[in-house]
């Protein structure tokens, strides 16, 4: 039977981090902000601005929600994205996506300031990540996988990766990441030839490609930790992730399930980086 590799134990840690952090700002007059930005009522948005803002309800940073119709137009947005950049009080703006398909997502993200991108959306935070200059921040999905390595005393250095999906979400941010962390790392996605000996390679194996059962028994190996960062729904109408969680377990060293895996630990580290993104401002100020 495999480890599990709780994301409520891993939340639990990173939110005490961030309250500390946030009562040291407050002691000195300073209240962490976070604007989300909603377009339309999709239910996974509106799934996802709710635990963001429960997130930082439990650390103390401040979050509000500006919602736009579905049929919003670009320069409302681009119109509502400038007042966040010119609001001094507002440290980490996250514009929740994919937008609609008549706006220009692109302009949209790259019009947003890079000291308040707290979710890599901006050209210049991708670009910061691919150089390693430490401009900007990370996709938090990207580096809530990372915090489940620092969590669990899991050393990358020397090992074998094997990333299996290409978005600028999580795959090709937690191939930089790896290999910052001195990982060997093979980037693959559901087109790769033998896609199941590929993975069989692996030492740490990270999943999210969107396809439920993509990596079954075939595609892993004892000792392998498996990190699955796919949320998707099953036959039965339940979450399941990309990894299917009844073959793989027994099999592997350490997993993460779904639900309570990755994605209980992705608000922890957007709060994180709200924070950061407050002190970084705040230190630039002093």
């Amino acid at each position: 039977m495999a480890k599990l590799l709780s994301g409520k134990e891993v939340a639990l840690a990173l939110t005490e981090e961030v309250k500390e952090r946030v009562c040291l700002l407050r002691e000195k007059g300073v209240a962490p902000a976070l604007c989300i930005i909603r377009v339309g009522e999709k239910p996974g948005d509106i799934s996802y601005e709710r635990g963001a803002r429960k997130r930082c309800e439990m650390t103390g940073i401040l979050c509000r929600t500006i919602c736009l119709p579905e049929d919003v137009s670009q320069e409302e947005l681009l119109r509502v994205i400038r007042e966040c950049n010119e609001d001094d009080s507002v440290h980490g703006v996250l514009l929740l996506r994919p937008l609609p398909a008549t706006l220009d997502e692109v302009s949209a993200a790259n019009a947003l300031v890079s000291a308040k991108d707290v979710d890599c959306m901006t050209d210049l935070s991708i670009s910061g990540l691919l150089s390693g200059r430490g401009i900007g921040f990370a996709p938090c999905t990207a580096q809530a996988a990372m915090a489940f390595l620092d969590h669990y005393g899991i050393d990358a250095a020397g090992k074998r990766a094997v990333v299996i999906g290409r978005s600028l979400v999580f795959g090709k941010p937690a191939a930089l990441m790896l290999t910052d962390r001195n990982a060997t790392v093979t980037l693959c996605h559901t087109r790769t030839r033998d896609l199941s000996a590929v993975a069989r390679q692996a030492d740490l194996l990270l999943v999210a490609c969107g396809h439920a059962g993509v990596v079954g028994a075939d595609c892993v190996r004892p000792g392998q930790v498996v990190i699955d960062v796919g949320i998707n729904t099953g036959p039965d109408g339940k979450l399941c992730g990309d990894v299917s969680f009844g073959e793989v377990e027994p099999i592997v060293e350490a997993i993460t399930p779904v639900p309570g895996g990755v994605g209980a630990v992705t608000t922890s580290i957007l709060a994180r980086h709200v924070v950061q993104a407050c002190e970084n401002l705040k230190n630039r100020s002093s």
